[in-house]
């Protein structure tokens, strides 16, 4: 494991012990089953996959729409190809509390990333490209071994570039016994066809939204100028598809929509902007984490603005704009 990996890991485990207001209980349905399942019985998941993979021989599965054929081994600005490649999988006990409960979030790491911020703190899996190529057989073979080792959740970290594989894998876990709620973990550059498509197939979607100025997302995030129309069209239809965080009687999740939103220095996230998007467009108790564990990692240094972390003041402002806002839900 890279050494910057190992940081994010324990500083994501020292978050838990953070402030977390409870999540309004919501009691999950008697008979709760994850959605997917029904599409599985209608025969429905296997016409979602064959829609997915035709968008590879030109892909458009994101917003940048690079048109690369991936299914011929061109390689899109995500810098994957048609082959699917893992850089890790098993139980994490930094996500959101709601996620881990006390078997923790069966989280499953895919390499590259089609929005590459220049801060990224996995820059190893999702610039560089770390992992080992894996069949779509293999990857039904993780999220069964998650369920096993009594996760709670399969939480599929940085899935867009390869929603096709995750359906052809999916089929194969449900016919093997899968019955967890799948999470779909984005950084919320993501094409609102291919989101459309997933709904029934997605339990909890855990979409970033990370910029409020898109001349900021092009200068950070590799080009991506319309990454905020982009974010709060796809987490809208997120929103109208799973609605409100739902918990069972445990507290742990098992469908809705919780939206990360990372704190940046001179608010160049645009904190007050997000935090008020999210009370006027969903609704004030919409399941929010805003995140303070900003730090300098890969070209970020470059950057004078962003080379060092948040200072408290900025940090406190943060929260204060969420609590203005009338935010009632939130993970801090």
């Amino acid at each position: 494991m890279a050494p910057s990996r190992r940081r994010f890991l324990h500083e994501s485990l020292a978050a838990v012990g953070a402030l977390t207001l409870p999540v309004p209980a919501q009691a999950r349905p008697a008979r709760f089953e994850p959605s997917y399942l029904r599409l599985a019985r209608q025969g429905r998941l296997r016409q979602i996959e064959k829609e997915l993979w035709e968008i590879l021989d030109a892909c458009r599965l994101c917003p940048r729409g690079c048109g690369a054929n991936r299914l011929r081994g061109a390689r899109g600005t995500c810098r994957a190809t048609a082959r699917l490649k893992v850089a890790s999988h098993g139980p994490h006990f930094g996500e959101e509390r709601p996620l881990v409960g006390r078997g923790g979030s069966g989280t499953i790491f895919f390499s590259n990333c089609n929005l590459l911020c220049c801060f990224c703190q996995n820059w190893e899996i999702n610039h560089r490209g770390d992992g080992r190529f894996v069949s779509e057989d293999e990857l039904a073979d993780m999220m069964l071994d998650l369920q096993e080792r009594g996760c709670h959740n399969i939480n599929l970290v940085t899935p867009t570039h390869v929603a096709p594989h995750i359906l052809k894998a999916l089929r194969a876990a449900v016919d093997r016994g899968l019955r967890v709620p799948l999470v779909y973990n984005t950084g919320g550059y993501d094409s609102l066809d291919v989101i459309r498509a997933l709904d029934g197939v997605v339990d909890i979607y855990l979409p970033d939204f990370k910029y409020q100025d898109g001349a900021l997302a092009a200068t950070y995030s590799s080009g991506a100028a319309d990454y905020p129309e982009v974010a709060a069209a796809v987490i809208k239809e997120m929103h109208r598809q799973v609605g409100r965080l739902a918990v069972d009687e445990r507290g742990v999740a098992v469908r809705g929509l919780i939206i990360r939103h990372l704190v940046l220095p001179q608010n160049i996230a645009g904190t007050d902007q997000f935090v008020k998007w999210v009370a006027r467009e969903l609704t004030t108790d919409t399941y929010v984490n805003i995140m303070r564990q900003y730090r300098p990692e890969h070209r970020a240094r470059e950057y004078p603005e962003l080379s060092r972390r948040i200072t408290q003041e900025e940090w406190s402002q943060a929260l204060a704009w969420a609590h203005a806002a009338g935010l009632t839900n939130l993970n801090t």
